[in-house]
């Protein structure tokens, strides 16, 4: 019998599941079992999972699970270094070279365990069968707002929050732009779920923006039109070819630009478009000044749809379950496609040694 077992987030702000009750009835229904621990902060209460047929199990014991069960959490796991010897599924931020997702891969290789990274569970054509983006871009655009009225009236954003829902999110951003004007805005990716996401937040916000996508940025660069912008929403994530869309130089080069949502946030990789920072910001401190005069303020959270716990799970865990309820199956589909991304990348790891 295939088991799947849910592990509680361990990072701190981190709310969110990839699996609702509902999601879970259903996998048992197909004859999965389902074991769920318990959490101290998941936005679903585990009431729900043990009524849908669950077994709930403690906090954080994913270590001790039997051999055969599939470990599922969304965000990173402890860096204790000790070897991983289940399969795992997860964002494992690991394939683009970043020395946090090279050590995972060593404790993969060190444990006998697989690596199922949920951002390259795709379909047949390439495109991803379940994200965040949305999510990701609604919030990204609020905090880039924020930002923007902090640098307005004088400051630097202070800390970001959970918000029960997209309404409650809005409603306080409304306070906090009472007696502002609007920003100009420009959204780069704005065809894509994360575009979409941070162009629908500002128009609910009175935000003029521009969207581009490919058919504007095919030239390659440069691309003076982002520095024309008060508000730059990166929403395309770091891949090779991508284009640089700010530069180093755009730190002291006239602009009106004075924040950057990089909301796809991958900061250590080669090939971020974004040249102004190299680090990844944080709830307490969402906004990083990278040039004082004139401000230039660097927004760039990596778990943005935490924010919004509860609609951004029911959204994903939706996008999911199709593929979830396939993992009786893991050589063939998604399941197959990322266990073949993994071993690319493990073999780099193992050369290592070789």
């Amino acid at each position: 019998m295939t088991h799947l077992w849910v592990r509680a987030e361990q990072r701190p702000n981190e709310e969110r599941v990839g699996l609702t009750p509902e999601g879970a009835a259903q996998l048992i229904g197909a004859g999965l079992k389902v074991s769920v621990e318990e959490s101290s902060v998941r936005a679903l209460p585990i009431d729900g999972y043990a009524q849908a047929g669950c077994e709930i199990v403690a906090e954080n014991s994913w270590p001790d699970a039997p051999a055969d069960a599939i470990i599922f959490g969304l965000k990173e796991l402890p860096e204790d270094g000790t070897p991983l010897p289940h399969r795992h599924i997860m964002f494992g931020h690991a394939y683009k070279g970043q020395p946090a997702g090279r050590d995972l891969l060593r404790r993969f290789a060190a444990g006998g365990g697989t690596l199922y990274d949920l951002e390259y569970l795709v379909d047949d054509s390439g495109r991803r069968v379940a994200a965040f983006g949305y999510w990701a871009g609604y919030a990204g655009a609020a905090v880039s707002l924020m930002c923007w009225a902090a640098q307005q009236r004088g400051g630097i954003a202070g800390p970001a929050g959970v918000h029960p829902g997209s309404e409650s999110l809005k409603a306080a951003l409304s306070e906090t732009l009472d007696g502002l004007g609007r920003p100009t805005a420009i959204v780069i990716g704005a065809l894509g779920r994360v575009g979409t996401g941070a162009s629908d937040l500002c128009r609910a916000m009175g935000v003029e923006t521009t969207r581009w996508d490919m058919a504007e940025t095919a030239h390659g660069g440069p691309f003076p039109e982002i520095l024309d912008h008060q508000i730059f929403l990166n929403c395309i994530f770091a891949a090779p070819g991508t284009p640089v869309f700010v530069p180093e130089n755009a730190k002291t080069a006239p602009r009106q630009l004075s924040v950057i949502g990089d909301i796809a946030c991958d900061p250590t990789s080669d090939f971020s478009p974004i040249k102004v920072y190299d680090r990844v910001t944080d709830w307490q401190a969402p906004a990083l000044r990278v040039h004082d005069a004139p401000p230039l303020d660097v927004t760039a959270i990596d778990n943005l749809p935490s924010m919004l716990p509860v609609e951004s799970s029911q959204d994903y865990a939706a996008q999911l379950l199709p593929s979830l309820l396939t993992l009786a199956d893991l050589d063939a589909g998604v399941w197959g496609r990322a266990k073949a991304e993994f071993d690319k990348h493990i073999k780099t790891i193992q050369g290592e040694h070789a």
